[in-house]
């Protein structure tokens, strides 16, 4: 009776479930907040074959998929964390931790409406539950993935409205989430002075906990900008800080997010073989997580060769980047289309060069009010 209602005989006799399952679990959760991933993986993938419920399955499987998000593979995560969903009574609502994983890892590959959809849900079911920290998780969340669908309009007032609550969430991570938000909000209308501004309040605010992940990515996020304000040796010089603060705790995506900068940096500075080489690492690196980071490191590589001389496979590489940057259009799209149908003007190709200014009206994006 209790495998055909997806319990244990245990939880039918006294309405809990196994002891030794239960502490098995919890001591597999411990250890991967504890960043210790390799000991909470094999707890789970026991925790997992030993499932008598779909409770315990579930939170194995979930376990299971948070730590192939924290080794860089969205998709595992994604179909991990999607079992566990169908599993649970109550889906992602009384576990905000999934739902933040599985959001993200739906976000990371370019697929925003089911991390909107997961970010929204998690968000209303928190203001019901009047919890401010999971309130503001799921609200800095959601404006992220606003910001990557260009909807600024809508990330601005969700920002608004989630900011109020920021210095109640006992975790200063939480706030470190909002003003990151904002920095990329303003990064992304061009408004470097106000990103700069709100990324150091972030890293002034995690440097004094103890989440270095997080303190290294707004390292990443900071020199960004500053590349953005044509400052690279500002730029490398925080990239070097983050990857010290990163250390193990970071993982392949992470390492190759940090390579792009570090190649932007380097062609600024006209070492063109050297960012050629380092951007090509990084997309290769970025093709399965991260596609649309992945499009601007060869739009990066093709204007490197373009610099050098070599159009035909600047050609060749600015096209590629357009299909990868074509899943989710935006201003680096735009900003290919343009630098392609500069290089055939060059050439003297003007009616192809036409088509392609076309295509780059055609995608542009609209400002946000």
């Amino acid at each position: 009776m209790g495998k055909r209602l997806g319990v244990s005989e245990d939880y039918l006799a006294t309405g809990t479930e196994r002891d030794d399952e239960s502490s098995k679990l919890m001591e597999a959760e411990i250890a991967l907040r504890l960043d210790e991933p390799e000991v909470a993986r094999e707890l789970y993938q026991d925790a997992l074959a030993r499932s008598a419920t779909n409770e315990e399955r579930a939170r194995a499987l979930a376990g299971l998929g948070q730590i192939a998000f924290r080794f860089g593979r969205p998709r595992e995560a994604i179909s991990r964390l999607e079992e566990a969903r169908v599993l649970w009574r109550d889906g992602l609502a009384a576990n905000p931790s999934a739902a933040d994983t599985l959001g993200r890892a739906y976000a990371m590959v370019d697929q925003l409406e089911p991390a909107i959809a997961i970010f929204r849900e998690s968000l209303v079911a928190a203001e019901e539950e009047n919890d401010p920290a999971e309130t503001v998780r799921f609200g800095v969340l959601l404006a992220n993935a606003y910001i990557d669908a260009l909807d600024f309009a809508a990330a601005e007032e969700l920002l608004a409205r989630t900011r109020a609550l920021a210095p109640d969430a006992r975790d200063p991570i939480f706030r470190a989430r909002l003003y990151w938000s904002h920095s990329r909000l303003h990064t992304l209308r061009g408004d470097h002075l106000a990103a700069a501004r709100f990324a150091r309040k972030a890293l002034s605010l995690l440097e004094t906990t103890e989440h270095t992940y997080y303190t290294a990515r707004a390292h990443q996020l900071l020199a960004h900008i500053e590349l953005d304000r044509n400052r690279p040796e500002d730029a490398l010089e925080l990239l070097e800080q983050g990857l010290a603060l990163l250390g193990e705790s970071g993982n392949s995506l992470d390492l190759s997010l940090f390579r792009l900068e570090e190649a932007r940096a380097l062609t600024q500075l006209g070492r063109h073989e050297e960012a050629a080489s380092l951007a090509m690492q990084a997309s290769a690196g970025l093709a399965e997580g991260r596609p649309h980071d992945a499009g601007r490191g060869y739009a990066l590589i093709a204007g490197v060769f373009e610099e050098l001389g070599d159009r035909e496979k600047a050609r060749e590489l600015y096209e590629l980047a357009i299909e990868v940057l074509q899943a989710q259009p935006g201003r680096y799209l735009t900003e290919v289309y343009q630098k392609l149908a500069h290089l055939l003007e060059a050439e003297g190709q003007k009616d192809a060069a036409l088509d392609v200014l076309k295509k780059a009206v055609a995608v542009r994006p609209e400002p946000s009010q």
